[in-house]
């Protein structure tokens, strides 16, 4: 019995020692780093440079923005993160020399012009970096007659060297793309749709005649994602409501009413009046706020139901989903241009910095899972909640006022951390487990039991409407948002 247990003894230790060598001596596995391997230009990913890739160029070319990042990427001929005319001269060259790059490149020699060499058409990419799409910087035919009748003052970019040329460059490309997507949804706009793109191309022709090239960015970059994925067609008429209910709120704020509350010439019941009064004639509903109970009945078992499917799809999110969706917070152009625009405290009341980032962190977590929006909305709720030591150690007094106190990767000012977010985030999820008209009631019982704790202050009322004013803007969001749509634009 002794000499069994001596030689399974033996068999462990030296199993253990195997395992220990593996890991601890073998490079492959100490490094543990995994690649692709990328060959640029291979657009129908046959290995090859030939007339297939050629062909998918032209149908990239005619509907650049429809096609996934990765074909952009194998584009990038010369890597400097534009599509440019050189990227386009280099792949046919290669096409044109029977897919043999050292032929190519002794012909450009010959000619005069520069040419990579061989081995630059290859890339080996870490499969955990992050891959921004490439910018659009070719001519632009259709600018011609686009909706953006200033359009055609826009010249296709050369450089991203500086802040300005980067900033002139994502200008060009996001008008481009959003010109695409409005040539497409435009015929098969509601009314209602068209009044407010009517608004939002108004604006940003004014953004454009006033210089105010980063709001204008900001504004292209929203408006791209209106066109691209959201529609009114199939969804009760309620959310759109609701976004005309918030566009009262934030009247309200600039109102002689509110003036007259904040400098003391009303009390608090003239403001509820006036909100109640916009929730009668915009929604139909009759609300007294003042008399609103708790927002939730705890008597009720299928709050808990409705409770624990949430925190499923919470508590099953993949560590794999969170670092793809922390990734793209941390490198993709679009959202952090979005996320960088943040004010002073108080500075924001109408909480004008905050959506359009929380609507692309909502579309990726949308990519992440397939579509599915309760899964998504798990997904922003617990990577809303995430801590980051690092920003945390930071004295509170040395943060500038414009920064976010949690971190840094999600929306909201110094002010909000991810309160607004969460706002957003959660009453957007309750009208999937419940219903629109569910969700905006748990909003005015849930805000108004914080307004009383506030006692009716200037500050609580505050709080009051830029907390409905987030709510209301997730839960529009969240419901007209179209999977389907997205998909298209993967």
């Amino acid at each position: 019995m002794k000499t069994w247990k001596r030689l399974l003894l033996t068999v462990c230790v030296l199993g253990v020692l195997g395992v220990a060598y593996w890991k601890l001596v073998i490079p492959t596995h100490r490094v543990e780093t995994r690649s692709e391997l990328i060959m640029l230009g291979d657009l129908d990913g046959d290995h090859r440079w030939d007339a297939g890739d050629l062909a998918l160029l032209d149908r990239f070319l005619n509907d650049p923005f429809a096609w996934p990042d990765g074909l952009a990427l194998r584009l990038d001929m010369n890597q400097n993160g534009l599509i440019d005319e050189e990227d386009i001269r280099i792949l046919r060259a290669l096409v044109a020399a029977g897919g043999d790059p050292y032929a190519a490149e002794e012909r450009a020699r010959i000619k005069g012009e520069s040419f990579p060499r061989p081995r630059e058409l290859y890339r080996y990419v870490s499969l955990a970096e992050y891959r921004p799409r490439p910018l659009w910087a070719l001519p632009y035919p259709l600018a011609k007659d686009s909706v953006l009748d200033w359009l055609p003052s826009l010249r296709p970019p050369v450089s991203t060297s500086s802040y300005s040329d980067a900033l002139t460059a994502a200008i060009y490309a996001e008008a481009i793309r959003f010109d695409q997507a409005w040539r497409k949804r435009e015929p098969e706009l509601l009314p209602i749709e068209h009044a407010y793109a009517t608004q939002k191309l108004a604006h940003m022709k004014a953004l454009y005649q006033q210089g105010q090239r980063y709001e204008l960015l900001l504004a292209l970059m929203d408006a791209v994602e209106d066109a691209e994925t959201l529609t009114e067609r199939g969804q009760p008429e309620f959310p759109l409501k609701l976004l005309v209910f918030r566009d009262h709120l934030r009247e309200m704020l600039k109102s002689p009413v509110y003036a007259d509350f904040r400098a003391g010439k009303q009390d608090w019941h003239a403001v509820l009046k006036v909100v109640s009064g916009h929730l009668q004639t915009d929604l139909g509903l009759t609300y007294e706020l003042e008399t609103l109970g708790p927002p939730r009945n705890l008597t009720h078992l299928q709050n808990y139901l409705q409770r624990s499917e949430w925190q499923y799809y919470k508590s099953t999110t993949k560590e794999e989903d969170f670092r793809t969706l922390i990734d793209y917070a941390q490198h993709d152009p679009r959202y952090l241009h979005a996320v960088s625009r943040t004010t002073r405290k108080s500075m924001d009341p109408e909480l004008e910095n905050h959506n359009l980032p929380m609507e692309l962190l909502f579309l990726e977590a949308l990519r992440i899972k397939g579509g599915d929006k309760k899964k998504a909305v798990g997904l922003v709720d617990e990577a809303i909640r995430i801590p980051y030591a690092w920003v945390k150690s930071i004295p509170r007094e040395d943060l500038p006022t414009s920064l976010a106190l949690d971190n840094f990767l999600l929306p909201g000012n110094k002010e909000d951390g991810a309160d607004k977010s969460r706002h957003w985030n959660v009453f957007g999820g309750i009208c999937l487990y419940k219903s629109p008209q569910e969700a905006l009631d748990l909003a005015l019982k849930r805000e108004m039991q914080d307004l009383r704790g506030d006692q009716y202050s200037a500050a609580g009322m505050e709080d009051f409407f830029r907390d409905l004013i987030a709510g209301l803007n997730g839960m529009y969001y969240v419901m007209t948002v179209n999977p389907d749509l997205l998909k298209k634009h993967n």
